[in-house]
């Protein structure tokens, strides 16, 4: 029997098949929409004895969400087993005993524990934050280090393939209409000046100086919790979690945390690198993965950034080639303004390399 529930909760549009499923909806005091919903629909539920996070899994972008259920099993069995003290966000079980519904028409739900008193940042406010979730993000690589990448899905294929992407980029050189190409002349033009970068990554992969490890793949700040006090609580969001190199984790940590404004921003003079910030991603960094990482794989740690910042770069240029089909645009040139604030990135990071790799000698003799 369906479960009628009050207005107020079918008003933030729960389907009943899910509110049926967990009865942690169906005793709800209140429950609100949260996020921007780009990627999966989340709600906060509160109830009587605690607070949840419900949250819809967006299965265009992960086309089998039962390889993240599988994944998440296998990092839970892994940590019970090696460091049972860890705190791991993981799903909990519905009325059926599963920790991923599916309902037909509406798609892959599960639910999660509210860490009551955490706060979840959008962006980087200070040093210490990004000190703070550099060393959560490092030290979930650092724990997940032993467990055998064979034993892990791919949840979306080649996400963080730098040679796939170029090639896709190519490709849409070779395709795009008249106007767009000659709109994006110069900005593919450094693309192909700068795939060196893609040079590198594909030796690197090859001669195996780069280890493959359980990453989390989407470093952003909103995927660490933080207490009042900005100390770091736990790393969330563990779906894109896959077999990869770190140089993605910590690369998009550079990218996301030092620059002064994001990458919607189209005053492309505001687009510059934060050294303090830098420095502190690589002190929290390696208060974690110093001794994870090997000898060559530490003569990488600017390059991260730079792996990270073409890459993003290359999608937003093949998207904006390709007519937007990806990321979509809120104005003609929505994807090549987006480009071009990663290209200013990128050559910040080049010109500040010197600089960078000196911050980071300090740190490494400072941790010895």
């Amino acid at each position: 029997m369906s479960i009628k529930l009050p207005e107020i909760y079918t008003q933030q549009s729960i389907p009943s098949a899910v509110a049926d499923s967990f009865e942690q909806i169906t005793t709800a005091v209140h429950i609100e929409r949260m996020g921007n919903g780009l990627i999966n629909s989340t709600w906060k539920i509160a109830g009587a004895d605690g607070s949840y996070i419900l949250q819809k899994v967006n299965d265009q972008v992960f086309r089998d969400p039962f390889i993240i259920e599988h994944n998440l099993k296998k990092i839970a069995e892994h940590i019970r087993l090696h460091y049972p003290a860890y705190a791991l966000p993981l799903p909990l079980k519905n009325r059926e005993g599963k920790e991923l519904l599916y309902v037909a028409g509406n798609g892959y739900f599960r639910m999660f524990h509210f860490l009551e008193d955490s706060v979840c940042n959008t962006v980087v406010n200070n040093s210490k934050q990004a000190f703070e979730a550099a060393r959560q993000f490092a030290g979930f690589a650092r724990r997940l280090n032993a467990l055998d990448t064979k034993e892990l899905g791919n949840p979306i294929e080649d996400f963080h393939n730098l040679t796939l992407r170029y090639q896709h980029f190519e490709t849409a050189v070779t395709t795009a209409q008249p106007s767009r190409l000659m709109a994006a002349k110069e900005l593919i033009n450094f693309l192909q000046e700068h795939s060196g970068i893609v040079t590198q990554f594909q030796n690197m992969v090859k001669s195996g100086s780069m280890l493959l490890r359980p990453m989390h793949h989407d470093t952003k700040i909103s995927n660490v919790l933080f207490d009042q006090q900005d100390r770091g609580l736990a790393v969330i969001d563990l779906d894109t979690v896959m077999p990869g190199y770190f140089i993605s984790d910590l690369g998009d940590m550079i990218r996301t945390f030092t620059c002064t404004a994001n990458e919607e921003e189209t005053d492309f003079n505001k687009v510059t690198i934060r050294e303090d910030f830098f420095e502190a991603i690589i002190n929290g960094y390696l208060s974690e993965m110093k001794d994870i990482l090997t000898a060559s794989e530490r003569n990488l740690l600017v390059y991260a950034g730079e792996f990270m910042i073409y890459m993003q770069c290359l999608r937003f240029a093949t998207d904006y080639l390709e007519n937007d089909r990806y990321y979509g645009a809120k104005y003609p040139d929505h994807n090549l303004n987006r480009a071009l604030n990663q290209k200013k990135l990128l050559e910040e990071l080049i010109q500040a390399k010197p600089v960078l790799e000196k911050i980071i000698e300090a740190v490494f003799q400072r941790i010895k």
